[in-house]
């Protein structure tokens, strides 16, 4: 049930928006307190708007975790930037996340560029503050990058770092004040709109991504063929596609040891947003050049995403 919001109640939906691994996803999952998006040290993990939800006494935030702006090198790239840019105008607040461990460049003033035709208000967070460099010049040179884009567009700015929590406060704080009034857009114990199925496959892609590295970057999709629940067990039957035999024999490894450490730990991911038990069987099917075929992209679940 969706209760009447009380006075003075706040209420919206942010996009968090930035380049590729500039700690997104990390960032909305500490807001709102539980892991909703995968997240992995390689760029253009997020491939999916998720929603994530913060509710609190005085306000309801609908966090948009949107995939990482870059330049695209196939068909799958170029849905992903799509939807980030078309969540630009789709939302009561943008985000704008850069990374304050490295100097302001031109996929960051890229970005910029579209938010300042925007009418959407922005707020600039520079995360990664636990890495700025040590070395006092370097540091301002890169504060100095950052405040000069702000106070250009006169847009507010928060020096935080997602991973230590530093600054996530004030951080918090400014979000909500920057929204209108208003009421529950979902009930207070949601923390995503997105089916457990979702998250399911994203929990096994997100092992892929910490497990295989370099070597099986973003070549991969997840289906989920079977989910049966039952009294004391939940049975996973999901495939993982691949563009190329040798990527197949990477994920399965010597003896089917890289698949095993994979379900695994998948697994014991998967238990935790079930709480039960799961038993979760793994294949992997070779699909040639899947994310520059626009039909295969369909059957994944890859499309430009209306609003």
């Amino acid at each position: 049930m969706i209760p009447e919001s009380p006075p003075g109640f706040r209420s919206g939906f942010i996009a968090l928006i930035g380049r590729p691994n500039v700690g997104k996803s990390t960032l909305m999952n500490q807001l709102i307190g539980q892991k909703v998006s995968i997240t992995s040290p390689l760029a253009q993990t997020t491939r999916n708007r998720l929603r994530g939800i913060l509710t609190r006494p005085d306000a309801q935030i609908i966090f948009v975790d949107t995939p990482g702006i870059h330049k695209p090198h196939h068909s799958l790239g170029e849905i992903l930037v799509k939807n980030a840019i078309a969540s630009i105008n789709a939302v009561d607040l943008v985000l704008f996340v850069v990374d304050g461990s490295t100097p302001l460049g031109k996929g960051d003033q890229f970005i910029e560029t579209i938010l300042a035709k925007s009418k959407t208000p922005v707020i600039l967070g520079v995360n990664k503050a636990d890495l700025m460099p040590e070395d006092p010049q370097k540091r301002v040179a890169i504060e100095n990058g950052y405040g000069a884009i702000a106070a250009a567009n006169r847009w507010p700015i928060h020096t935080f770092s997602a991973v230590t929590e530093v600054g996530l406060d004030p951080l918090l704080t400014q979000l909500i004040q920057s929204l209108d009034l208003g009421p529950y857009y979902y009930p207070p114990d949601l923390i995503t709109d997105q089916p457990e199925r979702f998250i399911m496959g994203e929990l096994i892609r997100e092992q892929i991504l910490a497990l295989t590295r370099e070597e099986v970057p973003h070549s991969v999709a997840i289906t989920l063929d079977r989910v049966e629940e039952e009294d004391k067990i939940t049975r996973i039957l999901a495939t993982v596609h691949v563009e190329r035999p040798s990527q197949k024999a990477i994920l399965i490894g010597k003896n089917g040891s890289m698949m095993k450490e994979i379900g695994t730990q998948a697994r014991q991911q998967i238990q935790k947003l079930v709480m039960g038990k799961v038993y979760l069987e793994l294949f992997v099917k070779v699909q040639a050049n899947w994310r520059q075929s626009n039909l295969r992209l369909l059957e994944l679940g890859y499309r430009v995403e209306r609003d």
